[in-house]
């Protein structure tokens, strides 16, 4: 009689989570689109709290009442909040997130126009910060006393606000050195690339205190990786520290590595809304800043939606890099 074959790795768990394999996927883009259409109802709901409108703005001085609501009229910003919200859906589903409520351009032309700009903020942000952020982890979590003080000093300096830390570089590289711009203003239609000087300083500005926050978060993962038994096997071996690092630790840092990023990618797109304005880049953050300063809604809404499409894309991509290695544990 041939013997019952062992249930595969994970199998148990699977059932226990009620979701079949084949579904998991399916359930993690619902609830993605889920959460995403929370979000929208949050964007749409912050943007109709904001004080005045655009009709009152581009109102001349002494407009009258008629004149201002006859103007809102004529920007389609007179009809009931939740007609607005299903027409602004609607928009998006289709691809048309509507048109400028200052200018009458097409939201979509603006945000394309700008989004290569902050893609290359933001990437080479990620770029710096991505392996500081393993080293610094490295650092406090394998520290094998005192590792309170390295977690300490990242998780302080991380809480430094990006303006001290944008004012302290630009007046360092720009105005002790001169090795920069003070400010980054791209010429017209040059993509950033081509200018890399006037990357240096937004880009540090974002990537120094993300590499100091995801390394502490990353600290207590090493720690605990450090301390299991294979860790401790290859050194009685006498295998090299680096072998050691490479081998038999950031293997198993693959997954909490992954989710650090994912949190990372959002706090960048929120912190290049700052840096952007300080340094005058062109960038999504700028257009964001002077959209809720003339009460741009379409605008405002399209761009804060898009960063949080952005963040969510890369927890779903964090879980699915979890998911590969422990079937057990979710980022959602």
């Amino acid at each position: 009689m041939r013997p019952p074959q062992a249930a595969p790795p994970g199998a148990a768990l699977r059932r226990r989570s009620g979701v079949p394999p084949l579904r998991a996927p399916l359930w993690a883009l619902a609830r993605g689109v889920l959460l995403l259409g929370a979000v929208s109802v949050v964007v749409f709901a912050a943007t109709s709290l904001l004080p005045g409108d655009a009709a009152e703005l581009r109102a001349s001085p002494g407009a009258t009442e008629e004149q201002i609501r006859a103007l809102r009229e004529e920007l389609g910003q007179d009809a009931e909040p939740w007609r607005l919200y299903l027409s602004w859906v609607g928009g998006l589903l289709g691809g048309d997130p509507g048109t400028s409520l200052v200018n009458g351009r097409p939201v979509a032309d603006a945000v394309a126009q700008r989004l290569p700009a902050t893609a290359t903020l933001v990437g080479g942000s990620l770029l710096l910060a991505a392996p500081a952020m393993l080293l610094l982890g490295g650092w406090a979590g394998s520290a094998r006393r005192g590792r309170a003080v390295p977690t300490a000093l990242l998780t302080g300096g991380a809480a430094v606000p990006t303006v001290v830390v944008a004012a302290g570089l630009a007046a360092l590289l720009s105005g002790a050195l001169g090795w920069v711009p003070a400010v980054s203003l791209l010429p017209p239609g040059r993509p950033p690339v081509q200018s890399p000087e006037l990357l240096v300083l937004p880009v540090l500005s974002m990537a120094l205190p993300t590499a100091l926050f995801g390394g502490g978060l990353l600290a207590g993962a090493v720690a605990d990786v450090v301390g299991r038994p294979h860790v401790a096997d290859a050194r009685r071996r006498g295998r090299p520290p680096w072998a050691v690092a490479a081998v038999d630790v950031l293997p198993f840092l693959m997954a909490p590595f992954a989710r650090v990023l994912a949190v990372a990618a959002g706090g960048l797109i929120a912190a290049a809304t700052v840096v952007e304005t300080l340094f005058g880049y062109p960038g999504l953050g700028s257009l964001l800043v002077s959209s809720i300063a003339s009460r741009d809604v379409p605008v405002v809404q399209t761009v804060a939606l898009l960063a949080a499409a952005v963040v969510l894309a890369g927890l779903a991509l964090a879980d699915a890099v979890a998911g590969g290695t422990d079937p057990r544990r979710r980022t959602w």
